[in-house]
């Protein structure tokens, strides 16, 4: 990777860094690609439509489509429909579990996203086993005893074996324990708020060969980084990556409908560009080789505690 133009003028102006750069990644994805591209918050399949649309007029590559209203917020045909139109394109589909604790009854949600009770933890796997029933083989969840329990269960057969499980944002982890902590868990892939330093990732890295989920451009809710200047660093340091295509400054759509589908629609296909500017970044720096095939998925072997829960 070439230095930025910028970072040659500032060495002729004798203004050069005298500190080591970060330590790189050692790791990659088992295809040997260092990262891959996820667009997130594809709420229904009109929103999937033009996004698909969008990524083929801008020759934006997609690796995987993520949605976070939830399984539940969809009808069986609309996912069979989402699932179709993925399988087409070579491209992973991800749902979010539900239910969560942020949109049950308490007027003030301390349990957050995580699932709350038995009932509520109940209903995750629910969503699980229909969608997978249905063709998904991605689900993203945002609690750790969810994760354990799909994990147990994909171990034992009752989940199909290429099933791979997702941390959400809104659980990330910050810290290298946290972080080997979901792997052992059962995470495929980790999802870390945007603003991590690039010495942090490499934390993270040091201790974990799961991919890192990673906001390029986070929305407002999730702090509202945009780090799209960094994306080749945050490559170099956190490979094995997906270069999330968020988008700040747009509204929130979550549980997404007909009464705001324009909404979603258009801050999908922005989302689309948003990904055309970090793959144009890349490419400005020669940063743009590495990207794991078209299709990739899996996420090779990573650590798992023993099952010791009967």
């Amino acid at each position: 990777m070439r230095q930025s133009s910028g970072i040659l003028a500032l060495n002729r102006l004798g203004l050069a860094s005298p500190a080591a750069p970060v330590p790189g990644s050692p790791v990659a994805f088992p295809d040997g690609g260092t990262w891959r591209t996820e667009l997130p918050s594809c709420e229904g399949p009109a929103v999937l439509e033009a996004v698909l649309a969008e990524s083929r007029r801008l020759s934006v590559p997609l690796h995987r489509i993520s949605q976070g209203s939830g399984v539940w917020m969809l009808t069986d045909a609309e996912i069979t429909e989402m699932v179709a139109a993925c399988e087409a394109e070579n491209i992973e589909l991800c749902l979010f579990l539900g239910p969560r604790g942020t949109w049950g009854p308490a007027p003030v949600p301390i349990a957050g996203p995580r699932a709350r009770g038995r009932d509520q933890l109940a209903g995750c796997i629910d969503d699980a086993e229909r969608a997978v029933a249905l063709g998904v083989r991605c689900l993203l969840v945002a609690d750790e005893g969810v994760l354990w329990a799909l994990h147990r269960m994909r171990e034992a057969g009752d989940l199909p074996a290429d099933t791979t499980l997702k941390v959400s944002a809104l659980v990330g982890p910050v810290n290298p324990a946290t972080y080997a902590l979901w792997e052992q868990l059962g995470a495929d892939s980790i999802n870390v708020p945007s603003d991590l330093t690039l010495a942090e990732l490499a934390d993270l890295r040091a201790v974990s060969a799961a991919p890192l989920d990673f906001y390029v451009e986070a929305p407002d809710g999730l702090g509202g980084q945009v780090r799209i200047h960094e994306a080749a660093e945050l490559i170099r340091c956190g490979a094995p990556i997906y270069l999330k295509f968020g988008l700040r400054n747009a509204p929130d759509i979550y549980p997404v409908g007909g009464h705001i589908r324009a909404v979603a629609v258009e801050s999908g296909k922005e989302r689309v560009r948003r990904g055309r500017l970090v793959l144009d970044a890349l490419a400005r720096l020669g940063a743009d080789d590495g990207m794991s095939p078209l299709g990739a998925r899996l996420p090779g072997k990573l650590a798992r505690f023993a099952e010791v829960i009967r």
